[in-house]
């Protein structure tokens, strides 16, 4: 998660067609590790998980998420 986030935060340097854009975060995974997800959601991100044949954001609906790479 940690790693991940930095990358995020160098998103629009090596993106730089997409400064004007606001950058979220998700993580996936078909098996979460118990507090994992949690941790990732006070980081910001997404968090998806496999439901069934499909996928869903298992954050709470309270989650507002935070914009990366803003000040670049």
């Amino acid at each position: 998660v940690d790693d991940f986030v930095s990358r995020l935060q160098r998103f629009k340097v090596a993106f730089p067609q997409f400064r004007e854009f606001r950058v979220y975060g998700a993580v996936a995974g078909i098996e979460i590790d118990q507090g994992i997800d949690v941790y990732a959601y006070r980081r910001g991100l997404f968090v998806i998980k496999q439901s069934g044949e499909t996928v869903k954001i298992i954050n709470y609906t309270q989650f507002q998420p935070l914009g990366f790479a803003e000040g670049v």
